[in-house]
């Protein structure tokens, strides 16, 4: 019999716009997790990569080929780390679909896993709002806040909403992780 080495602790960061995901968030959690012995990989948003090379003018098809490309980023970095932290998911998509085109498409919402995840950090809308090409929404960060959460709770997951600026939002997140029991560091 072939043994198989253990699926990923998977750990999902989601939030609204400017809400220091990444690379504050994402990023920071991923090295902290190295430097403490734990092998990461931070999963970056798809979605940047995905707009870096067209101009920004979403539909739903590209909303759909934005979570692929997500999940894709997340089993090919599933087979290098123990632990991913996934900067984004399906949820994003689903939200955003919902939000842009008033509804997400069956194959988009059938790629909204979120119990995939072991925890799931809700980034709070606590930050400064600052300027992207990518973003939209600088007055309905709460309401957006808030359809992550109903989102999530509607599929079960309680998410730990992080707050704070700089180290302080990166030491909730630890503080998360291990009040969930998920990983000795």
């Amino acid at each position: 019999m072939t043994a198989y080495p253990p699926p990923p602790l998977r750990l999902a960061i989601v939030g609204p716009e400017s809400c220091g995901k990444s690379p504050t968030l994402a990023q920071a959690l991923t090295a902290s997790l190295n430097g403490a012995g734990v092998a990461a990989c931070c999963v970056d948003e798809y979605a940047r990569d995905y707009y870096a090379a067209r101009p920004y003018a979403p539909t739903p098809h590209d909303v759909l080929a934005i979570a692929r490309g997500q999940l894709a980023r997340e089993a090919e970095a599933a087979r290098h780390a123990e632990v991913l932290v996934c900067d984004s998911t399906a949820l994003t998509c689903v939200i955003w679909a919902e939000v842009a085109f008033g509804r997400a498409a069956p194959e988009l919402a059938a790629l909204n896993r979120p119990r995939d995840y072991a925890l799931t950090l809700l980034a709070c809308p606590d930050l400064p709002w600052q300027p992207d090409p990518l973003r939209s929404h600088p007055d309905q960060r709460d309401w957006l806040w808030g359809l992550y959460r109903a989102g999530l709770e509607a599929a079960g997951v309680v998410p730990r909403p992080i707050r704070g600026q700089g180290t302080g939002r990166l030491a909730a997140a630890l503080t998360a992780i291990r009040q969930a029991g998920l990983l000795k560091i």
